[in-house]
């Protein structure tokens, strides 16, 4: 059984691994090959436990293994607006590992961030997407509009993305997906 739920510190090297898979999966041939490779899952454990110590609002799709250790399968993390002139709340990450795409998770992640940011106040949120990642169609299929273009920096090299943003953040929240 898979749950959706509020991210533990105990997850934070679940997160940093599918972090990796599936930055390296998703990205390989849009991001320089020096990037992919040098990413660690060590430092990026620190960075989860980090913001999860903080109170930074990650949800994970997680399931339970013989062990009783929960592995993550997928992850989205979420908080206010860094350029409120897009939106009240921000979807920062939202990975989803090869295996477990197209089966509804992605879509009950992004709404339980959603949910949270809703929670405490925002009445609108945006997500960030590579333009050249595929995908940026899956923020489309869930509602999102496409409200600004951009570049940012990723290994010294420039890149485009898009905002997809769902205003009222209600839009989201009632998506059936």
């Amino acid at each position: 059984m898979i749950a959706i739920r509020r991210a533990r510190l105990a997850d934070a090297p679940g997160i940093a691994a599918v972090h990796v898979a599936t930055w390296r999966s998703a990205y390989a041939d849009i991001l320089p090959e020096a990037v992919l490779t040098k990413l660690s899952e060590p430092r990026l454990t620190h960075y989860y436990e980090h913001g999860i110590r903080l109170g930074l609002a990650v949800h994970v799709a997680a399931t339970y293994g013989r062990n009783g250790e929960p592995p993550v399968l997928g992850f989205c993390s979420a908080s206010r607006s860094r350029e409120s002139r897009l939106g009240d709340g921000e979807i920062e990450t939202l990975y989803m590992l090869d295996d477990y795409q197209n089966r509804g998770l992605g879509g009950q992640l992004l709404r339980n961030a959603a949910r949270h940011l809703w929670q405490i106040g925002c009445r609108s949120v945006y997500a960030w997407v590579l333009r050249e990642n595929p995908s940026r169609y899956f923020y489309q299929r869930l509602g999102g509009k496409c409200i600004a273009e951009g570049t940012t920096i990723v290994g010294g090299e420039t890149f485009a993305q898009s905002a997809y943003a769902w205003d009222p953040i209600e839009t989201l929240l009632d998506v059936n997906a």
